[in-house]
């Protein structure tokens, strides 16, 4: 028997294209001779569609759309697997033929008042429903708030194909032992699972992990369709899978684009059955990962939202040069435009540098020098900054004005502004709210300074794109004579460690000075990381790539007196 596994990009609330993406993977799956089509976790209506799931509109286009997808694959010989929000009581759940006894509707308790609504999967054949099956396990937690949403399932879903049963789990369940060990008890010989399971950093490895832990563990082979595509600032990446009874993987999908896995599902020589060797995608290096995943998550949002296209304020320093290369790898250099905005205090080498990199990448290049503009500013200002010496402001006012320049091109083409701040910079306010800040996509909002020189030097391995001036050079954000980044804030070695182990790790000061950082950098550091939630709060969204991104999952109040214990005696601060 073959089975297939669709990865699609799906979009949430696009319940035609979602379709049409289902039947075409069905009719090629058919064509294939897979007598099984696996899709992703709420493929029907895109993943996560949020409070959309509140609205009775949205379940209506829901349940509509899987009799469509009924009706459509209804002279396919197939068994389809899909994944929709499910409303206790609708038509759908009681016109379920061939249902297993074990898949009831058994209800857990939602929020009080809250209509009864679970993350289910239907599956069809012929033009019939034969199981609905519903979650189990709802992750609250990171990006996750399905709690908030849905009702818990109760009971293990399984159904015969050929003589085979097999059972059906949704994404969270592979994460815990007993919705696998439920399915072998009603009678399962393998389990698939539909996912949507966003990436981080070496994600796949946990997903690996927790399968063979708890399904393998259980004694039953599965197959796995995860969801790609970027959905808002969540990136999916596909490597859709499969492991056989022993836990080992013998098939696997590409990471980031859409494919369809096929698997064969055998039984030799007497034994259970089980998932035969297929194709197995080649791994990436952690930086293959995060660059795919950075320019998935800007083709998606551009395109999904109907951007004509991408500018890119370029500076002639690093961050801006990864965003420019990120945005012609996703758009094409066609489709963006770098603009250069020089000052009095931007060194000659950096529009060289700019000027070189965007005729590289053949993109439209433009300079707007904004010495006027800073002039006319200090002028209608001169009167209420008599007598006080220059500051941040002064910097900041060019920040602004850069900002308003790139929002007005944005304006009058509806090209969206792509941000360039790292999460160093975000992490401690090393930005300018309404200046460098502004924009509609922070496309390096979850990247380190660290790891935005090594997807540099990355991305220059595959073609030199980017000048080794522009790599080399110490980082200066060029508001005044002779400015390094290093005058305001700790070697980013140090910055970039001492973040992580505070926002990633949720270590406490002492135990960031414990692991041999300085106590008064530390505390500097956590002060300012304290103080600058206002700017991250006004920041555009921007694509999530560790597993504890500024956005979905930190979620840490502007108005706080609590201070983490601290190696040296804390001031009161104000902002």
């Amino acid at each position: 028997m073959r089975i297939a596994a669709a990865q699609l990009n799906q979009t949430v609330g696009d319940f035609g294209g979602n379709a049409q993406r289902i039947i075409a993977a069905a009719r090629e799956a058919a064509a294939a001779r897979a007598r099984i089509l696996l899709t992703p976790e709420l493929s029907i209506c895109g993943y996560p569609p949020e409070d959309l799931l509140l609205r009775d509109g949205f379940q209506r286009r829901c349940d509509e759309t899987l009799e469509e997808l009924m009706r459509a694959t209804a002279s396919l010989d197939l068994y389809l697997v899909v994944g929709h929000p499910l409303r206790e009581g609708a038509a759908r759940e009681g016109r379920t033929n061939d249902s297993p006894a074990g898949d009831s509707p058994v209800h857990d308790g939602a929020a009080q008042g809250s209509p009864r609504r679970y993350n289910a999967a239907t599956v069809l054949h012929r033009g019939r429903v034969v199981a609905v099956c519903r979650k189990r396990e709802l992750p609250n937690y990171a990006v996750f708030d399905e709690q908030r949403y849905f009702a818990r399932g109760r009971q293990a879903c399984v159904f015969d194909v050929d003589g085979t049963r097999f059972g059906v789990a949704i994404c969270e369940d592979i994460w815990f032992p007993e919705p696998a060990r439920a399915a072998r008890a009603a009678g399962a010989q393998a389990l698939l699972v539909l996912n949507a399971s966003p990436y981080h950093r070496d994600k796949q490895h946990l997903r690996l992990d927790a399968a063979r832990a708890h399904v393998a563990g259980a004694g039953l082979p599965m197959l796995a369709a995860n969801l790609v595509g970027g959905q808002d600032e969540l990136v999916f990446d596909g490597l859709s899978f499969a492991l056989d009874a022993a836990g080992e993987l013998v098939a696997q999908a590409r990471a980031f684009e859409p494919a369809l896995l096929l698997v064969d599902f055998e039984q030799r020589d007497g034994a259970a059955p089980d998932f035969l060797p297929g194709p197995i995608a080649a791994a990436q290096s952690s930086e293959e990962q995060v660059y795919s995943a950075l320019v998935l998550g800007v083709r998606d949002y551009i395109g999904k939202n109907g951007f004509p296209g991408a500018i890119v304020g370029l500076s002639g320093g690093v961050d801006s040069a990864l965003v420019l290369a990120i945005a012609v790898d996703a758009l094409g250099a066609e489709r963006v435009r770098a603009v250069m905005m020089p000052s009095r205090y931007t060194a000659e080498i950096s529009s060289i540098d700019a000027r070189e990199m965007a005729g590289r990448l053949g993109v439209r290049y433009d300079e707007l020098p904004i010495g006027d503009c800073f002039d006319a500013f200090r002028a209608t200002l001169a009167d209420e900054f008599r007598a006080l010496p220059e500051d941040a402001t002064e910097e900041n006012l060019q920040a602004r004005i850069r900002g308003t320049l790139l929002m007005a091109l944005s304006n009058k083409f509806g090209q969206i502004v792509l941000t360039t701040g790292n999460k160093s910079e975000m992490a401690v306010g090393y930005c300018t709210l309404y200046g460098d800040m502004a924009g509609g996509f922070a496309v390096i909002k979850d990247i380190f300074k660290t790891l935005v020189w090594r997807l540099c030097r990355w991305r220059n391995q595959v073609s030199p794109v980017i000048p080794e001036r522009i790599i080399e050079r110490a980082p200066s954000a060029e508001l005044r004579a002779d400015q390094t980044d290093q005058d305001s804030l700790p070697p980013y070695e140090t910055l970039d460690a001492i973040v992580g182990m505070y926002m990633e790790q949720d270590l406490g000061a002492a135990e960031i000075v414990a692991a041999g950082h300085p106590p008064e950098t530390v505390e500097r550091v956590l002060r300012l990381i304290r103080s600058n939630e206002y700017k991250r709060r006004q920041a555009p969204i921007g694509i999530r790539v560790t597993h504890r991104a500024f956005g979905r999952d930190w979620r840490y109040p502007i108005t706080s007196g609590f201070r983490d214990s601290s190696p040296l005696s804390e001031p009161s601060e104000s902002k």
